[in-house]
């Protein structure tokens, strides 16, 4: 299958596009990654992004569309995808169908991760992280350490990312609803797009999306 996964920040979409893509047996393709290859390999396309980066400045559409399509190329990405991150608005998706149409390939669904703006807060801004190892994650409400500001893992201190703030996360809705959004409108008219709730546990989620999945193949 050949499918885009669509939601607002903190909606699961890394989780869900793990599982999902390894019961599918499709590579799992996120924005982030690729990124991170392409700098980490020292490409052309990396070094472009790099120095935007450093300049503070946004990877333009342009670079970001050559490095999916270079992902795509490899023999994984000819027998499906599950991309996670790109498109990220209209022009994007455009560059993506002009790939497929090209190889004679379309999307088989867009899987839209529904939840509530209030729901997105409270998940990322509730999220604290240790000081000594980043990869030790918690949460005030869902996954609470045992002592208060204390990472249960090696003691060091927890504490909320600048990222992870409140109004941090409202500015990153505001992208969203501006210009990924808009994607899930152009998708619809093309009959694509499959909405679920991205609420309750996360074996939950990913059965409803692969029920939803399995509808729109059937």
């Amino acid at each position: 299958m050949r499918i885009v996964l669509v939601g607002p920040p903190g909606a699961g979409k890394g989780t869900q596009a793990a599982y999902l893509a390894e019961k599918l047996s499709i590579p799992h393709i996120s924005t982030g990654d690729l990124f991170r290859a392409n700098i980490s390999q020292g490409t052309s396309l990396g070094k472009q992004a790099q120095e935007y980066m450093r300049a503070g400045q946004l990877v333009p559409d342009e670079v970001t569309v050559a490095m999916a399509e270079d992902r795509l190329n490899q023999p994984d990405g000819q027998r499906g995808f599950l991309l996670d991150g790109f498109p990220r608005n209209q022009f994007q998706a455009e560059a993506l169908d002009s790939y497929l149409t090209e190889r004679s390939q379309s999307l088989d669904a867009v899987l839209d991760l529904e939840v509530p703006e209030s729901e997105v807060i409270k998940r990322i801004a509730g999220r604290r992280t240790c000081r000594n190892d980043s990869s030790h994650t918690f949460h005030v409400e869902y996954k609470p350490p045992k002592a208060e500001g204390v990472c249960d893992s090696c003691g060091g201190e927890l504490y909320q990312r600048e990222d992870d703030s409140e109004e941090t996360v409202r500015k990153r809705l505001e992208v969203y609803h501006r210009e990924t959004e808009p994607i899930i409108d152009y998708y619809k008219a093309k009959g694509l797009v499959v909405t679920i709730s991205a609420l309750g546990k996360v074996a939950e989620v990913t059965q409803r999306a692969m029920d939803a999945l399995g509808a729109k193949a059937a």
